[in-house]
């Protein structure tokens, strides 16, 4: 099936990491200690998989801190980590080890501050942003009653929200084997976004034969209002796959 061609394309789309790992150094001559972050994140982004409008898995993302950059004239006594997000700041014995992992369980950029101590307690800190996208893969198969799929794109770390909404649908026609003698039927369908206001963002109708399938891509800019992403099924008796793929974005 189409449908299940294009999912399975998508899914590998998924498993390839982002352009965020990188070194980060303050590159400073003041003071003892400078100090260098090795940034190594699983994953770009949050992955929720729905099927039959029910969430049956969520993969959070890990970011690895590594500090063995870092250099300092006297000896290192602690490393942190700091998510500013109301979670306390993560610390571990800098003469025992340089790696700090942080699992972030919800989308949105955040402004992490990453710190190193020596024995005579100097500080020296480091600022810098990582932002964690989410997306969404929700499938409903063999129906005539789409489900809704609702999305919240704020950011629960009341940071910066997120640039846009990327939304990919696509709704498939099957012809199935025991009804290759009866006559062909179209279906028609209705895409809407809606937010929390009723408020009808963007639509679109497609006619649907027998065997095709027609696919919507959209870019959503209101990035501050609950969100739902409906199929409507204006007409037809076929039963219908349906598979959507949103990407909450943020700049990186």
């Amino acid at each position: 099936m189409f449908v299940r061609q294009l999912q399975q394309t998508w899914i590998v789309f998924f498993l390839l990491l982002a352009g965020l790992s990188g070194c980060l150094s303050n590159d400073s001559s003041e003071g003892a200690i400078q100090l260098g972050v090795d940034i190594t994140p699983n994953s770009d982004s949050i992955f929720e998989y729905y099927s039959d409008g029910e969430r049956v898995s969520k993969s959070n993302v890990m970011v690895e801190f590594d500090f063995e950059s870092t250099v300092s004239e006297n000896d290192l006594r602690v490393f942190g980590i700091d998510t500013n997000d109301g979670r306390p700041a993560v610390t571990i014995d800098a003469t025992v080890q340089t790696n700090i992992s942080i699992e972030f369980y919800d989308h949105g950029t955040y402004n992490i501050t990453a710190f190193a101590v020596d024995e005579n307690n100097v500080n020296q800190s480091l600022v810098f942003s990582v932002p964690i996208e989410l997306r969404i893969e929700w499938v409903q198969t063999d129906t005539t009653e789409p489900k809704t799929l609702a999305f919240d794109p704020r950011p629960v770390n009341e940071g910066i929200h997120p640039t846009m909404i990327e939304i990919r649908s696509v709704v498939e026609n099957p012809t199935f084997i025991e009804n290759q003698d009866a006559s062909s039927q179209s279906v028609q369908i209705t895409w809407n976004i809606v937010d929390e206001l009723d408020d009808i963002c963007q639509d679109l109708t497609a006619y649907i034969d027998d065997g095709d399938a027609k696919e919507w891509y959209t870019i959503h800019f209101n990035t501050y209002l609950l969100h739902e992403l409906e199929v409507t099924y204006d007409e037809g008796q076929d039963n219908v796959d349906i598979l959507h793929w949103i990407t909450v974005v943020y700049d990186d």
